[in-house]
């Protein structure tokens, strides 16, 4: 009797497998509790990750990192005693983007890469060329002169794109932005004679050896320059056509380029095997193509370090960064490769990082004064620069 009591207390119809039945639709078992728990973790993870993902400073952090690390790496493979194989280096790096690229396609982690197209690879390689030809002096540049100076004189690139604009896509020199090349040639010069400077201190027969490579790697640096500029305009007037977006750039560019490198290292270079022990000594060579490999994701890693930075924080903050990251650039050459600590290359470290922020902050009020900018008629103004994007799509 007492049971039948129990169990009509504990049944609210009197039968317990029925209040058993209606209990467990609201009280969860062991293993739905576990599961509940494990979704929440779940949870969790996605929400710390979510907050990473979109924390400005995490994405500035990343864009340094991942750019200082591939001109550290860069410089590191190049400066082997007797190096010479530089389109070899530079085929593998780019061969390691690609498989990158087709792996991440394969796992859906790229989801917007169009198939291949013959006929855009056609129209896109001379593009292809002459990045072939910036990356090539970019390694033999940084193969003769130091992280820091290579740094500086890359601010030249930008003088010499900003005027290609102004001669063929109708671009605008405000005084702020004039007034940054100016710093920028001069932090140039002061770079270039506290590396001659450098140069000079030691023996003669030293000396001649250290102005030798100072004239080999001003050269080189003076066609990277030319190739990075002509690379960087061509590729503006070009893409709009071909509708590229960022992977398909990406893709093109690498793919196109293995080719001429391949070919380059077969005719130009010596691939005996006195000549490859020579370039890849025992005792370095894992760390060697480690450095190699690291590029061809690296790469990669600057791209998506990039689009992350711009995502997060804007185009403005992106621009100072980029300016105020060559200081911790330079710097990262003092201390991984022993470059001469100077008053000269101090001052044109300096000069240099300043003629950045000072460049940033005139395209930013360039970039204002356009956005405030009303039109005086209805007449359609058709600027240099749209008229060259027309006529190449409508070529």
């Amino acid at each position: 009797m007492s049971d039948k009591r129990n169990d009509d207390a504990f049944s609210p119809n009197g039968s317990k497998e029925q209040y058993e039945a209606e209990r467990e639709r609201f009280i969860p078992s062991s293993s739905g509790q576990s599961s509940a728990r494990r979704g929440a973790a779940s949870l969790g993870l996605g929400d710390s990750f979510s907050k990473i993902d979109n924390n400005p400073m995490v994405s500035v952090i990343a864009y340094c990192l991942a750019s200082i690390s591939m001109t550290v790496v860069n410089k590191y493979v190049v400066s082997g005693s007797g190096w010479n194989m530089t389109f070899l280096y530079l085929a593998i790096q780019n061969v390691v983007c690609i498989a990158a690229i087709m792996a991440g396609k394969s796992l859906g982690m790229i989801t917007n890469l169009a198939p291949f197209d013959i006929e855009k690879a056609k129209r896109w390689f001379p593009v292809s060329l002459l990045l072939a030809g910036m990356i090539y002096t970019t390694g033999k540049a940084l193969q003769f002169l130091s992280v820091p100076v290579f740094t500086i004189f890359k601010n030249l690139t930008i003088v010499v794109i900003a005027y290609g604009e102004v001669l063929w896509f109708g671009g605008r020199v405000t005084p702020i932005v004039l007034l940054s090349f100016g710093l920028m040639v001069f932090s140039s010069i002061v770079a270039a004679w506290a590396d001659v400077q450098a140069a000079m201190g030691g023996a003669t027969t030293e000396s001649n050896k250290a102005m030798s490579t100072l004239n080999a790697g001003y050269a080189w640096m003076f066609a990277n320059v030319i190739c990075t500029s002509a690379f960087a305009l061509s590729m503006r007037k070009v893409i709009k056509k071909m509708n590229f977006k960022d992977w398909d750039t990406m893709f093109y560019n690498n793919a196109l380029t293995i080719p001429v490198l391949i070919v380059g290292s077969l005719l130009l270079e010596d691939w005996s095997s006195e000549n490859l022990a020579r370039n890849f000594p025992a005792e370095s060579r894992n760390s060697l193509f480690l450095g190699m490999i690291y590029s061809g994701f690296g790469a990669i890693f600057i791209s998506y370090c990039t689009a992350w930075c711009v995502r997060c924080t804007s185009s403005t903050t992106y621009s100072m960064v980029g300016a105020l990251n060559k200081l911790p650039l330079a710097i990262s050459g003092l201390i991984f490769f022993d470059a001469p600590v100077t008053f000269g290359s101090v001052s044109a470290i300096l000069i240099g990082t300043v003629s950045g922020l000072v460049y940033a902050w005139g395209k930013i009020q360039q970039s204002e004064a356009a956005k405030m900018s009303l039109p005086t008629s209805n007449r359609t103004v058709v600027s240099a620069s749209s008229k060259s994007n027309n006529d190449a799509a409508n070529s």
